[in-house]
This record gives C-alpha cells, structure tokens and sequence, in this order.
C-alpha cells in the first residue's frame, strides 16, 4: 500500500507543468556548455592519459575557454 506521501507525489507529477524546462533557452544554453565541458574532458583526459573526472574539467575550461565560448555564442546568435 502506498503511503499518503508517495501518493501526494504520484499525484503532483501526473499534473501538466506549464513550463516545460527542456524547451527553455537557460536549459538549452546549460546543455550547450555542458557539451563543451565534457569535450573538453575527454580532450583533456586523453592527453593525460587517465580520466581527469568532470570536476577537474569543469574548472579548467571555464577558466581557460568559457568567456571565448560565451563571446563566440553571443556572436552566431546575433
């Protein structure tokens, strides 16, 4: 039997949500760079030699790639 709590939830998710956050343009955008991120990971890992882990990655390219990325981005989509 399901308990009151699992049910409130069943019931909350079964409810049309009026913004679909996979369509909007800050998730799109998330995606994008995440993409680069994990480009940039495996890039990195391969020159390595070892798997340098998302973290790592992450930091790296934002301080060395992502004011480019975000300035190139700005650019293509004027």
């Amino acid at each position: 039997m399901l308990s009151q709590l699992e049910n409130a939830d069943m019931k909350r998710s079964e409810t049309p949500c009026s913004l679909n956050l996979q369509d909007s343009k800050l998730f799109k955008e998330f995606q994008e760079e995440r993409e680069e991120i994990l480009r940039h990971k495996w890039l990195e890992s391969e020159r390595a030699g070892y798997d340098i882990g998302f973290e790592r990655a992450l930091i790296d390219w934002r301080l060395k790639h992502r004011s480019k990325w975000l300035k190139a981005r700005k650019q293509n989509n004027s």
